[in-house]
């Protein structure tokens, strides 16, 4: 894994704990922050020493509390497109990854961490989480993708008024809304609820895991035919060793041993 300075990064049995440690600045994302996860991401399909991804924020009052808003304030038209499409690139990774990807959400997500989470696979809140997309405060819109999955996650009029009126929600509304799957009492239990969950995904088959949030993604993109591409991903499964040692297991009567091939 690349150095990094602004995300602790920590392998622990095939899963990559990675943690923003920007406190003193609630965690806030920076540009150099954000070229980090891009270099992460773009390593983590490819490692076979990796088999999934838990990211949280650093401390226990922030995920992460936004972008960093003194380079926000400097941006031009033109350079503001290239800074949310930069956004966008990162966060598609996070969403794209074969691999199972959550986000333990600690205190505060806001703008670019609320953002952050919902490109993740899963979300598990603490119970002092507060989400929202406040944007509108500064005169903006969110601009790494948060007009589009907080649509999708939460429904057009929830989204329009949380995007519009710039509000918080707890984490136990954001579960209501389908925001977050699980919400947690402190920190240290949702990382073991996440852990929980990684460890169950870990011992089914690599190459399904990976066609699953091929299918899903697909569900939300206009210009591609998601039941086409579940019978090819089916089909994909089907060619696959993992295929042949899960049926041949269920027929004996044992655990698979499955190798993501």
């Amino acid at each position: 894994m690349a150095d990094t300075t602004n995300i602790l990064s920590e392998n622990k049995e095939g899963v990559l704990f990675l943690t923003v440690q920007r406190e003193s600045k609630l965690n806030a994302l920076n540009f150099a922050t954000l070229e980090e996860l891009k270099n992460i991401f773009n390593e983590v399909n490819d490692n076979r020493d990796i088999k999934a991804v838990i990211i949280t924020g650093a401390g226990e009052k922030a995920f992460v509390a936004g972008a960093d808003i003194g380079e926000i304030a400097e941006l031009s038209e033109l350079n503001a497109r290239k800074f949310a499409e930069n956004g966008q690139e990162v966060l598609h990774l996070i969403e794209a990854c074969h691999k199972p990807v959550i986000a333990v959400v600690n205190g505060f997500a806001l703008g670019g961490g609320c953002e952050l989470a919902m490109a993740c696979h899963m979300r598990i809140a603490t119970a002092n989480a507060k989400f929202g997309q406040p944007e509108v405060n500064l005169g903006i819109i969110p601009g790494y993708g948060g007009t589009q999955r907080l649509t999708i996650l939460v429904g057009r009029g929830k989204a329009n008024e949380l995007m519009m009126t710039g509000d918080m929600i707890d984490a136990d509304e954001a579960k209501s809304l389908g925001l977050v799957n699980h919400v947690l009492p402190s920190k240290t239990s949702a990382m073991a609820k996440a852990q929980e969950i990684i460890t169950k995904i870990m011992s089914k088959a690599p190459l399904a895991i990976g066609m699953i949030v091929d299918c899903v993604n697909a569900v939300y993109t206009n210009d591609e035919n998601g039941y086409l591409i579940e019978a090819n991903s089916f089909a994909r499964c089907v060619k696959s060793e993992d295929f042949a040692e899960g049926t041949s297991a269920f027929l004996e009567k044992r655990k698979p041993d499955f190798k993501g091939e």
